[in-house]
């Protein structure tokens, strides 16, 4: 057992003071990965500073975007009319992770914050670069099919759980931030880290550091957006291979603008910036969306049992590009 206090803030500069000057302190939202990382003994805690009393409004902005508050639970934002029509790929994102009971629970903070569920990190007999660096990662020739096909290193080939991520940055969400040094801003695609040398770093939060809120873009064709998640079985399982995509398309049907993100082939939510690229100007036609998933998954390398990822994240790039157009590849 790790013993531990509890802790429940009232604000962000009161959650801030309680977890200054002690790196063994971890902020508690909704918990539903937190606590079970303390209880396979991988977090061991020496005070919770409950979070869950932060703003959790669901805000319009003026000229269009939105502002969610870090303490809003995955379902209030699933649920919030502002991203059913105006950002319907984040909500089908969120109703792709999980079950009902924990995006209830789950806030938007804690699920942007969420550690890999590879099966080497959670067992603590394990060697995991990410839990103890310097140990090695069993991943690489062990039981490898979820792992990452894209921006993987020698020292970490694991993959971000989030669904809620991808879509977020396909929409290009900013994160806000408050922390001992103060407020700050960085670009969700900035947050979280590729492995390289150091997977154990897993992001760019400055010790202290706490989300308050993240904010979406005025982004009008994002109405046009959709959410594919290829997984194993129907429910309770994460992504194989995710899309999030949004298309603006002109009156020749070309494409005028596109986000693309994917999901469970990297060590952070992937914005597929190679695969816009190839897109923007070009006819959106079936062999024009296999083009550009294949400059996307260029520089992909699989591993023993997840190579079929690859194709498998090509062939879902086309039919979500398909489906957005109204032709299913």
């Amino acid at each position: 057992m790790n013993p531990f206090t509890y802790e429940r803030a009232s604000d962000a500069p009161a959650a801030i003071g309680l977890a200054k000057g002690n790196a063994a302190a971890r902020y508690l939202g909704g918990g539903t990965n937190l606590v079970d990382l303390m209880r396979e003994t991988v977090e061991r805690p020496e005070i919770l500073v409950d979070v869950t009393g932060l703003p959790n409004d669901i805000e319009p902005r003026a000229g269009g975007g939105l502002l969610i508050g870090a303490a809003a639970t995955n379902t209030a934002l699933a649920a919030d009319a502002h991203v059913r029509t105006q950002y319907p790929l984040l909500a089908r994102a969120i109703l792709a992770g999980a079950s009902a009971q924990i995006r209830n629970m789950a806030t938007v903070g804690g699920n942007i914050l969420q550690r890999t569920r590879c099966r080497y990190f959670y067992d603590t007999a394990a060697a995991c670069n990410k839990r103890q660096p310097g140990a090695g990662c069993d991943a690489r020739d062990g039981f490898n099919r979820y792992h990452a096909i894209l921006g993987a290193s020698p020292a970490c080939v694991a993959t971000h759980p989030s669904d809620m991520c991808v879509a977020l940055a396909a929409l290009d969400a900013m994160v806000h931030l408050d922390g001992p040094a103060g407020p700050r801003s960085i670009a969700l695609l900035d947050l979280h880290r590729l492995p390289g040398d150091r997977p154990d770093i897993e992001t760019e939060l400055k010790p202290g550091e706490l989300i308050t809120a993240v904010e979406l873009p005025a982004l009008p064709f994002a109405r046009r957006s959709t959410y594919r998640k290829v997984r194993d079985r129907a429910s309770y399982a994460f992504a194989l291979v995710s899309v999030a995509a949004a298309l603006d398309l002109a009156e020749d049907g070309t494409v005028r603008d596109v986000r693309l993100a994917l999901g469970g082939v990297a060590h952070k939510p992937w914005r597929a910036l190679a695969a816009e690229a190839a897109l923007k100007g070009r006819p959106a036609t079936p062999e024009s969306f296999r083009a550009a998933a294949e400059a996307e998954l260029a520089a992909a390398t699989g591993l023993r049992d997840n190579a079929f990822k690859i194709e498998l994240a090509k062939r879902t790039i086309v039919a979500v590009l398909g489906d957005l157009t109204g032709d299913e590849a």
